[in-house]
């Protein structure tokens, strides 16, 4: 399992990926499609993702936006797992 991460090292981590932000205990995003049938590919993507890591985000899905939020639920807060996924899911978009 990950060890939880500091602020400091959260701060320096979304460097990486600096569309997604830090909110209490997770990291979020929201992407956004022209439509929704885009917007259910895309769910379903990082679906396929989440199964292979075996690690799974919090989704709100409405109609053309789409807000993914990542946190480590056993460990209570953000963790490398977290940043991995969120990596992954910017792949998408890409």
């Amino acid at each position: 399992m990950s060890n939880l991460l500091s602020a400091k090292e959260i701060k320096e981590r979304l460097k990486k990926i600096p569309e997604w932000e830090v909110e209490k205990h997770h990291i979020e995003r929201t992407f956004e499609f022209d439509d929704f049938t885009q917007s259910i590919d895309f769910v379903n993507a990082v679906a396929d993702i989440a199964e292979d890591e075996d690690h799974h985000p919090d989704i709100d899905i409405r109609y053309t936006k789409i807000r993914v939020a990542l946190s480590t639920h056993s460990e209570g807060g953000v963790t490398d797992l977290d940043f991995d996924l969120a990596e992954k899911i910017e792949r998408l978009t890409e």
